[in-house]
């Protein structure tokens, strides 16, 4: 089992450091707006999102045969038993890899959710539903009291 387990791994390390790679290509491509590079890419990481899940199953499953914990507390037990510490460094390996992609994934989220907000307020612009503050002869801000939508104005 410790093999099939450590092989487990070291397939997921791999898929890790791939999807590592296609967020940051990701971030890239959502700074250039760049919306068909990011289907593209979207369109590669679904596989390797689809691996992962299911090889945690696979490896929540063999730990749970094994009788210990779905941790790293059980795969430390596990690696301690079997005498292979590789286990243990590569399941490490393995979740500060993923702990990089979820940073990754959320900093993109930000980037995601701060465009779609400008986008929202634009669209209120032009539907005149909201009036940008403009400044009178002084250089003080005003608030227009009358909206209209920008093909009316």
């Amino acid at each position: 089992m410790p093999d099939a387990l450590l092989s487990l791994i070291n397939g997921d390390i791999d898929a890790a450091h791939q999807l590592l790679q296609l967020i940051d290509d990701e971030y890239q491509a959502l700074q250039a707006r760049d919306l068909a590079q990011l289907q593209r890419l979207l369109e590669r990481k679904v596989p390797l999102l689809q691996q992962l899940e299911r090889n945690g199953r696979e490896r929540t499953a063999l730990l749970q045969q094994a009788g210990v914990s779905v941790d790293r507390q059980g795969l430390a037990q596990l690696a301690e038993r079997n005498g292979d510490a590789d286990v243990l460094a590569r399941g490490d390996e393995l979740s500060a890899l993923l702990d990089q992609c979820q940073e990754a994934n959320q900093r993109n989220g930000r980037i995601i959710r701060a465009g779609q907000a400008s986008t929202g307020r634009l669209l209120d612009i032009l539907r005149g539903q909201d009036t940008p503050n403009l400044y009178d002869r002084r250089g003080g801000s005003t608030q227009s009291s009358r909206q209209r939508p920008l093909s009316q104005a």
